[in-house]
């Protein structure tokens, strides 16, 4: 069986931490009008292989907010990548699931990334996620959707998720380490580590709460030879995210309150015109259909 999948359009993707880029900025910056599309040949049996512009193996969020309990993307996914373009096998049969993708990372095209996952459902209620993916060699090219030393890491998660009649929680914990590279100026290896909790209670089935709790750590200090993965070198980060939304049919709206507090920041690297900010508040309304 040959199936088929093309998403286009105009899009952003907010992220907690960043500046707001506006849609024009967003789509030529990022992937496009089509940000993702892939052949998929599934035979029968337990395999499944796809090509093309591939939604990354990577985190618990997804890259559009359509697809997400919140409006933006938080802080841990703002170290992992998004959109791939490659090549993957997937894999289903009972309890187990899994992937494996030979892809360009950061959306670099330079297929140099290697991403696995593999799922173990142990009920219709439960499921445990492990995540493995990173850069086999060295990619000196840099883009606003490709950040340097993102795109050289290797990641790692642990994601558990449950999904009851009312409540669906989702947790993970993940790492990410940038190995020493003189060719891109890594002069020691550089790490976050950080954790998440997301949640939605179904208060009636028109009426849910989404909230999201992070926090993010980084390694180091600019002395040693360390980089910058966050908002200077050795900082860290937490973030709280509220979304109360209504859903009537195809009909849905939903607001948004979200804070970030950074910490042992660096004087430029943060939030605000200059850089100077350690603390970032938001509010959002996010309004549409849904068919």
């Amino acid at each position: 069986m040959v199936q088929f999948y093309l998403q286009g359009g105009a899009y952003n993707i907010p992220a907690l931490g960043t500046p707001f880029l506006s849609t024009r900025d967003t789509v030529s910056n990022f992937f496009g009008a089509l940000p993702q599309g892939y052949i998929k040949l599934a035979p029968k049996g337990s395999f499944s292989y796809l090509a093309g512009k591939l939604p990354t193996l990577i985190g618990a969020e997804d890259t559009f907010s359509f697809e997400n309990m919140n409006i933006e993307r938080g802080i841990l996914w703002n170290q992992e990548n998004a959109v791939n373009r490659g090549l993957q096998v997937s894999y289903s049969k009972g309890k187990l699931s899994g992937a494996l993708s030979w892809n360009d990372g950061f959306y670099s095209n330079r297929y140099n990334w290697i991403s696995g996952m593999l799922t173990y459902t142990p009920s219709a209620a439960n499921s445990i996620e492990v995540v493995g993916a990173g850069n086999y060699g060295t990619t000196d090219y840099s883009s606003v959707a490709t950040p340097l030393f993102q795109n050289n890491s290797l990641i790692y998660n642990i994601i558990y998720t449950h999904t009851g009649k009312k409540l669906v929680l989702e947790s993970y914990a993940q790492l990410t380490s940038v190995p020493e590279n003189a060719r891109i100026h890594v002069g020691h290896t550089t790490s976050t580590i950080g954790g998440a909790v997301l949640g939605t209670y179904n208060f009636t089935p028109h009426v849910s709460l989404a909230a999201r709790g992070e926090y993010l750590d980084s390694t180091g200090n600019a002395s040693n030879g360390y980089v910058n993965l966050l908002y200077g070198t050795g900082s860290n980060a937490w973030s709280m995210t509220l979304t109360p939304t209504y859903q009537n049919k195809g009909f849905f709206a939903r607001a948004e309150f979200s804070f970030v507090q950074a910490m042992n920041t660096t004087s430029g690297d943060v939030f605000g015109a200059t850089g100077t900010n350690t603390t970032q508040v938001r509010g959002m309304i996010e309004s549409g259909f849904m068919f």
